[in-house]
């Protein structure tokens, strides 16, 4: 195994990929900024939480693997980001987490757009879909948040990553599809996202038990209360 950084390096996509992806990262800021959810990070309180999962995740991502570049494994992370802060904040987390592994040589500044899009907002927007979906659809019970959020949403959100890569990556040409469904695709998607599922939903077991404070998206009331 080679060790590598998460997400793409520099020298495996084309340069027009690069282009799209800073393009749809400044996109993301734009939304960012107008939709006010930043002004949430100017509570101290929130704002110490906000920086101490983003480290946590941070340190996380440094344990990882990979088969050759850009074809990488590792947990994310993100989907409880996506549930402690929603899909604004957890997506710019995942851009201070890129830019702090770029700043100390453990990324790429070229590929660092892509990478936002790819390992930061798609695992993030996947499991916001799925916690307003079952928001929606099924009863607010405290089993339903946990199993639905933490366990599926997580195992979602990851799949979702090497999906995408590996469409990317046969799309551009990098590697072939024979190559990607043998040696990638199946860890990237299912090995990979029962581990996620698994951590993240110990997580958020234990957060919506000690410390329900911390997830912005669970409410005692609704969940646990008269159940």
């Amino acid at each position: 195994m080679n060790f590598t950084a998460p997400g793409l390096t520099a020298s495996v996509l084309p340069e027009s990929f690069y282009l799209i992806g800073w393009l749809g990262l400044a996109f993301l800021a734009w939304r960012w900024l107008m939709s006010g959810d930043w002004r949430r990070l100017a509570e101290p309180s929130k704002l110490n939480l906000f920086l101490g999962a983003t480290v946590a995740v941070l340190a996380l991502w440094q344990i990882r693997t990979g088969i050759k570049p850009g074809l990488n494994f590792h947990f994310y992370g993100i989907a409880a980001l996506t549930l402690m802060f929603g899909f604004w904040r957890a997506s710019f987390a995942g851009v201070l987490i890129l830019l702090a592994n770029a700043a100390f040589g453990r990324g790429s500044w070229n590929a660092l757009g892509f990478d936002v899009l790819l390992v930061a907002a798609l695992p993030a927007a996947v499991s916001w879909g799925v916690f307003r979906l079952l928001d929606r659809r099924l009863p607010n019970h405290f089993f339903v948040y946990v199993l639905g959020n933490g366990f599926f949403g997580a195992a979602l959100s990851v799949a979702a990553v090497g999906l995408a890569t590996t469409a990317l990556m046969t799309l551009s040409g990098t590697y072939t599809l024979d190559y990607l469904l043998t040696h990638y695709t199946p860890y990237a998607t299912l090995l990979i996202s029962w581990a996620e599922a698994f951590s993240t939903g110990m997580a958020v077991t234990l957060m919506a038990v000690y410390r329900p404070a911390w997830l912005e998206t669970f409410d005692d009331a609704r969940y646990i209360q008269n159940k």
